[in-house]
């Protein structure tokens, strides 16, 4: 038994780090998991790629010069050597422990739906099936809104609330849109939600049932994207669009952060991640980067893996070419909606995070992705999105061509919940 098997176990439930922190989650399980302060220590804005800084005081979207995401930016050097990890055990178990390096500073300002962390699996058997003994799947699907877009959104409607915002807008493919429409609705914020017409029935039903007003289009989510950058002016909208405000990636990002903690805090060999928006990987990346700055974790970082339907891989495509940035996929159609994304406005940042971590972009079949989804049921007992089953398909070939071999620890997200 290696060093790491004896640190973890082969299945950890959220905050499942030490026989010390068990207790102490256990001993605040019943507790009421809404935050009771709030610590953040945001400082500025900044431009992802001119550098240009921007107040946090304000509502902000993209840069106002070059047009590209906002990042925010924490006093990391005041948190170095004075937040310790040891702070976390006496907090429940949630995304909102990690105060310190979130948006929000007022904690009446937080809006919850008791976002727990997600369950870090051992899939034995299916890790057998690869010639891999560890493998492991970070399940999102836990989530109050049954994805990890419940992340984000939490997020960015808590700092909207902050910010009194009453009216956001949102291009989805689903999932988001049933995120911002049930945390708006807990925030007392009007939604505004423009789909695809083939958009899945469960996120168009639980958008009604959120009080959202929702608009159906002919098109793609980048068509729909338009629609809100039109109208949002003369309407009065916040655009809370993919990397086009800067708080959703700051609740993705904490994915990265339990990952950390849920390891003993040493991160994995490899990450598998399903890719459309990208706001994972670039939230994933900009947060080990913090934890490395204030001490909490070494310079290793996981290989990202980006992971794309054959029928939309604007980033694979780019990767493959050696671009720096991707160009508009032409006719995108996958069954996985969520990489259904024929452009990103991060797409520079994804393909940086992979670049810098030695990592790849690979595209898969949508048959594939359904014999992998049968494949994770039947091996593991997981129901998961087709997003979540890619990163299975993906595995299937990453080991094929030696990519990964069998002493690598790798984590696979599945994204969300399986919906008929």
């Amino acid at each position: 038994m290696n060093s790491f098997s004896k640190r973890v176990s082969p299945s950890i439930a959220p905050g499942e780090s030490t026989k010390t922190e068990i207790k102490t989650l256990k001993k605040h399980s019943s507790k009421n998991t809404h935050p009771t302060e709030a610590h953040g220590k945001l400082e500025r804005l900044e431009c992802s790629k001119c550098g240009e800084t921007y107040p946090h005081t304000v509502p902000q979207n993209v840069c106002n010069t070059c047009g590209k995401p906002l990042l925010a930016r924490y006093a990391l050097e005041q948190l170095s050597g004075t937040w310790t990890r040891d702070t976390l055990l006496s907090r429940p178990a949630s995304l909102w422990r990690y105060s310190e390096l979130l948006p929000i500073s007022d904690p009446t300002d937080i809006v919850t739906l008791g976002e727990t962390m997600t369950p870090l699996l051992r899939t034995k058997r299916l890790g057998a099936k690869f010639g891999l003994p560890e493998v492991w799947v970070k399940d999102e699907s836990r989530l109050p809104t049954g994805s990890f877009k419940a992340r984000g959104l939490a997020m960015a409607v808590s700092k909207a609330k902050s910010l009194g915002l009453t009216q956001l807008a949102i291009p989805s493919a689903g999932n988001a849109a049933t995120a911002l429409s049930v945390y708006a609705a807990a925030a007392g914020i009007t939604a505004h939600i423009f789909m695809p017409q083939d958009t899945p029935a469960f996120n168009k039903e639980t958008c009604h049932l959120a009080g959202a007003n929702v608009t159906l289009i002919d098109g793609l989510i980048n068509d729909a994207g338009r629609i809100v950058a039109e109208r949002k002016a003369r309407e009065g909208w916040f655009d809370v669009s993919t990397l086009k405000e800067p708080y959703r990636v700051e609740g993705k990002k904490t994915m990265g952060f339990e990952l950390a903690e849920q390891f003993g805090w040493e991160l994995p060999d490899v990450i598998i991640y399903p890719t459309g928006g990208g706001t994972g990987i670039v939230g994933m990346w900009k947060g080990f980067a913090e934890l490395e700055a204030i001490g909490w974790i070494d310079k290793k970082r996981p290989r990202f893996i980006s992971v794309q339907s054959t029928g939309c891989a604007p980033i694979v495509k780019a990767w493959e070419e050696g671009a720096t940035e991707a160009t508009p996929w032409q006719d995108a159609h996958t069954v996985a909606s969520g990489l259904r994304v024929p452009q990103a406005i991060g797409d520079f940042l994804i393909l940086e995070a992979i670049r810098k971590s030695n990592g790849a972009a690979i595209a898969v079949s949508d048959d594939a992705i359904r014999e992998a989804m049968q494949l994770l049921t039947t091996t593991e007992g997981l129901l998961t999105c087709p997003e979540g089953a890619a990163t299975v398909a993906a595995l299937k070939q990453l080991v094929a061509n030696g990519m990964i071999q069998p002493a690598e620890r790798v984590v696979l997200f599945n994204t969300g919940g399986y919906q008929s």
